[in-house]
This record gives C-alpha cells, sequence and structure tokens, in this order.
C-alpha cells in the first residue's frame, strides 16, 4: 500500500520522532486519499497522524527492547 514508506527498525535501533510522524503522515495520505487535507478535514488528519505515530512508536519501542535483551 506505501511503499514510499521505508523500514524504521535497522537492528536494534529505531528511527527518531521525525521520520515516525512522516511515516505516519505518508500513511493517513494514502489511506484517506487527501495529499493535503482541506480545512475541513484537518483537525481528523492531524489527529490520524498523531495516533499511527503514537502506535507505530510504540511498537518500535517495544520490539528494539526486545532485541537488545
Amino acid at each position: 500500500m506505501c511503499r514510499s514508506i521505508h523500514r524504521l527498525r535497522e537492528g536494534s535501533s529505531a528511527a527518531d520522532d521525525d521520520a515516525v510522524r512522516e511515516a505516519a503522515r505518508q500513511y493517513i495520505r494514502k489511506v484517506s486519499g487527501f495529499g493535503k487535507p482541506t480545512d475541513r478535514h484537518r483537525e481528523a488528519f492531524d489527529q490520524a497522524v498523531d495516533e499511527v505515530a503514537s502506535a507505530t512508536r510504540r511498537l518500535l519501542d517495544q520490539v528494539t527492547l526486545t532485541l537488545a535483551s
């Protein structure tokens, strides 16, 4: 689906917060069909980006911690 999103974890290190947020933004753009959301949809778009970025960060942190153990 989102072929332009790059792997966010290499070995035991994870991407920084900027890379995680940009991947979340790309994903939401693809799913929503909005390259740039309208003012009417901005709040929903931004909230979705926040939620996906948060879930992605939790995943990467847990996977990285597991690999380091």
